[in-house]
């Protein structure tokens, strides 16, 4: 399915990670799209963003998300959304985290819209 506004980006990509759906997760994105899983860490392209969530998956999280569309332009969003998620850590123990994201969405020539830049972590003062 494709995200027909900015606003469901998010929660499509939410609908992915709940069922474990490496495929439908990495298919949010542009083919050479960037990823910061952290501040000090950024990958591009497919093949690496997959890599980056395989093991986020393997918790089973629970993602929800809140997501609000900040400036759009033509085929350009800037979207932040509100997250959280509950999962199981590789030691068994349940893990939660919370943060707000920064988000640049890019509209697809089908009309669809996906991921240029996604950090989760938002950006650093």
């Amino acid at each position: 399915m494709k995200a027909l506004s900015p606003l469901d980006v998010d929660q499509l990509f939410a609908a992915a990670v709940n069922a474990g759906d490496l495929d439908a997760v990495v298919a949010m994105y542009e083919p050479q799209a960037s990823f910061a899983p952290s501040q000090e860490s950024v990958v591009s392209g497919a093949a690496a963003i997959r890599e980056m969530y395989k093991g986020f998956l393997a918790m089973k999280p629970k993602l929800s998300v809140s997501p609000n569309v900040v400036a759009q332009t033509d085929d350009v969003a800037v979207v932040t959304t509100n997250w959280g998620f509950s999962a199981t850590s590789s030691d068994g123990k349940p893990t939660s985290m919370a943060g707000k994201s920064v988000e640049i969405l890019r509209r697809q020539p089908d009309g669809g819209w996906l991921f240029a830049i996604d950090l989760p972590n938002g950006v650093a003062p």
